[in-house]
């Protein structure tokens, strides 16, 4: 849609700094929809803030281009291909291991449409986790790929082991002992407990369960080093596999006190600032503490922001959650670690209230787990399974995460291809079906700056859904204002420019956020024109193509002010 002319945006008044305010509020009125701006005008007055709104003007191509667009290939090519709308706003994230590790395999994921990698730091050792990184950012600077990287932290856990390389059958009926006595190799009906205690408090009749329902036990004996169990679900016993107990229906909580950071996580931790990842997921997060020290400890370590991540995947992590989300720089649903402690039949309605805490307190929330289990061993998913992605994206879920499916599956490719098709067909569906989610606003921002930006952003997705334009361009140092657009889920993919390339790395978990690495200057009239005229040497735009466009550049010489403004602009 091209906007032209006066008719489209038309402003009664424009609130600068010093101006004599004598209204409450102010009608900025878009075609026959008036968006309202409530400022408090005394909050206002002798502010160093700057708003400004402004009509839409025709913008042409500078005889001179400078500088070059940072951007990911896929998203270049998709927006040739398939134009504005048909960009894939859920982001995607691949969990890296045996199956995927070649360069070439990367690159086909990427092309495929990752936009994170994960590595499990459970598994393989470092020498291979460095390697596979490393090949990562090739990927990027010698391929034009935008792929960001996230390590994910075993943390403290209580885990059994039965000592074979491979998983053991369990069949039923059959007698196994569960001990705390340490021995090398494996024995027959014989796992291993990693811990002390942790048959205490534990019952006859009570059950064991493995891996959320991998396999099910009866405590049929307690003795000296642990428990006597008989199989009653037969099923496979996975190396290192997690283990629940279950009374009468309901979790034994058992209280061990153990340390949300193990000295290996602190170690794969440094590990992961000398390889300057993007995203550290901390495993078995019970409350805020564990990450506000891991965050304090980054921040004094290293001058390249790391985003730190919450797993949500026990009891005592769903009872602290909104404290959990406030200090966290995005969440993760981690639904086979939480199917362990809470009935199967909660997750549903657990994923669907974490994914909506995250998006009031403006945190993405990846979904993970078991999403397309099927295709570790077969081609093709269960339509169950594509139910239960498309839900997620119905939920605006951020990002969602193949797990087995991409690090050890024989079909990795295949099952990226069915989170991007479904995540696709998706959001067009909820595009079509005016299905677009509104949310109750929660007011972040304290400091009045803040306000406005909250304000300036929910208005701006207003009035791009309303005038129908075919993106927003937002201008940003750290990603604040990308997050805030991109928190109101809005028709238009956001354009997000940034000169800092961690922050280009960190929006790639965000919902709809296309990241572009660019040099900016404090004249923002430049900046627009620059990233358009690139954008149209590439092909990426065109003339009649209409962008709504946010900045929050905060000039670092001359005027100290803030200046935000809201301008729709046609290219030509």
């Amino acid at each position: 849609m091209a906007v032209t002319g006066d008719s489209a945006v038309f402003c009664r008044r424009i609130i600068t700094n010093g101006s004599d305010v004598s209204s409450k509020n102010w009608v900025f009125r878009v075609s026959a929809n008036p968006l309202r701006f409530g400022f408090n005008a005394e909050k206002l007055k002798g502010s160093k803030v700057k708003i400004g709104v402004r009509a839409a003007v025709e913008l042409g191509v500078s005889k001179s281009l400078e500088g070059s667009l940072g951007l990911d290939v896929v998203i270049e090519g998709e927006l040739r291909e398939k134009g504005f709308l048909g960009l894939r706003k859920t982001k995607l994230v691949c969990t890296i291991g045996p199956a995927c590790c070649s360069f070439e395999d990367l690159e086909r994921l990427a092309l495929a449409g990752m936009n994170v990698a994960r590595f499990n730091m459970c598994h393989n050792t470092r020498e291979w986790h460095r390697d596979v990184i490393r090949r990562i950012k090739r990927l990027n600077e010698e391929k034009g790929f935008c792929v960001s990287v996230m390590i994910d932290t075993e943390g403290s856990q209580h885990v059994i082991d039965h000592g074979a390389p491979s998983s053991v059958k369990a069949e039923d009926g059959s007698i196994w002992l569960f001990t705390t006595e340490k021995f090398e190799g494996s024995r027959p009906f014989t796992v291993q407990a990693n811990y002390e205690g942790f048959s205490e408090g534990i019952v006859v009749g009570d059950e064991l369960v493995i891996d959320g329902g991998m396999a099910s036990f009866e405590v049929i004996e307690k003795i000296e080093n642990g428990l006597r169990c008989k199989c009653i679900d037969p099923g496979l016993l996975l190396p290192r596999a997690k283990l629940s107990f279950w009374r009468n229906g309901k979790l034994v909580e058992k209280n061990q006190d153990l340390p949300t950071l193990s000295t290996k996580d602190w170690s794969d931790i440094e590990f992961g600032i000398s390889e300057r990842v993007d995203f550290i997921a901390m495993s078995f997060v019970n409350d805020a503490d564990a990450i506000k020290q891991l965050k304090n400890y980054l921040s004094a370590k290293t001058p390249k922001p790391i985003r730190v991540l919450a797993k949500i995947e026990s009891l005592e992590s769903l009872h602290k959650l909104e404290e959990i989300v406030e200090v966290s720089d995005g969440i993760m649903v981690a639904r086979g670690d939480l199917g362990v402690e809470i009935p199967l039949e909660q997750i549903p309605a657990v994923q669907q209230k974490i994914t909506h805490v995250c998006r009031q307190l403006n945190k993405p929330v990846i979904v993970a787990s078991q999403l397309l289990e099927s295709m570790i061993e077969y081609p093709t998913p269960t339509r169950a399974e594509v139910a239960d992605v498309s839900e997620a994206v119905r939920q605006y879920a951020d990002a969602l995460m193949l797990s087995g499916e991409s690090a050890i599956g024989s079909y990795g490719q295949k099952a990226l291809s069915v989170l991007r098709m479904t995540s696709s067909r998706m959001e067009l569906w909820s595009r079509e079906e005016n299905q677009q989610n509104g949310l109750q606003q929660r007011q972040l921002g304290q400091s009045l700056p803040d306000v406005i930006a909250e304000q300036i952003c929910n208005c701006s997705v207003e009035m791009a859904n309303n005038l129908g334009v075919d993106a927003i361009f937002v201008y940003t140092k750290h990603g604040h204002m990308a997050s805030l657009l991109s928190r109101n889920r809005p028709c238009p993919p956001v354009f997000a420019f940034t000169n800092d390339d961690s922050t280009r790395m960190a929006m790639n978990l965000q919902w709809g956020v296309m990241p572009f690495l660019v040099d900016l200057s404090d004249d923002m009239e430049a900046n627009i024109s620059k990233t358009i005229d690139l954008m149209k040497t590439k092909g990426m735009v065109k003339e009649g193509d209409a962008v709504l466009v946010v900045s929050d550049a905060i000039p670092s010489c001359g005027n100290p002010n803030v200046f935000q403004s809201i301008q729709v602009k046609t290219i030509v």
